[in-house]
């Protein structure tokens, strides 16, 4: 565990002879013979994120709603905030999961996250609310990975996906949120 409370299965490296010592948020060195390793949390981050695309394991959110089980997020159409907060989560970039666009983003403001104007690799993004269909209004969230592209839970899809940062014109950015410890 690193100073931040981040927890690392070190397990299997002490098993294999390597020495663990924990260091500030966002690093972690492992000793070996003549080796030391630094893990790279902000590149391991934006890998977890490019390699989310096309992943369901987002796809489904049960809850009791007037106590009937119910996919709260439509088979992956609903999707957009599950899939950030659990990436976010996994790295302790937030305190828990989410199922919609506002406690994600309070829970982001909350943990340190800081509204910038020009997104950066890893920053987080909020489009618009749109109409999904009579009346029911969503936000959408996502993460900026560089040359206007995004990757974000695609309702039609119900997974992940790369795509423009605006969706070619059709979804204008409410909020970037950026977290300085990216750097």
């Amino acid at each position: 565990m690193d100073e931040s409370g981040v927890r690392f299965p070190v397990g299997p490296l002490l098993r294999q002879g390597y020495a663990v010592q924990a260091l500030p948020l966002l690093s972690m060195h492992i000793y070996a013979k003549k080796q030391k390793i630094i893990l790279n949390i902000p590149d391991t981050y934006i890998a977890v994120v490019k390699n989310s695309v096309g992943s369901k394991i987002f796809r489904n959110l049960y809850a009791k709603v007037n106590g009937k089980k119910t996919d709260i997020t439509r088979n992956g159409e609903l999707s957009c905030a599950f899939y950030v907060s659990s990436v976010l989560l996994l790295f302790k970039f937030i305190k828990e999961g989410h199922a919609t666009v506002d406690s994600t983003v309070k829970d982001l403001k909350k943990s340190g996250w800081e509204k910038i104007k020009k997104p950066k690799i890893g920053s987080v993004v909020i489009w618009e609310k749109i109409d999904f269909s009579n009346g029911d209004f969503h936000k959408h969230i996502g993460f900026f990975i560089g040359n206007n592209r995004a990757i974000s839970n695609i309702s039609e899809l119900g997974y992940p996906d790369e795509h423009h940062l605006t969706f070619d014109n059709k979804r204008k950015i409410e909020l970037i949120l950026w977290n300085p410890k990216l750097k």
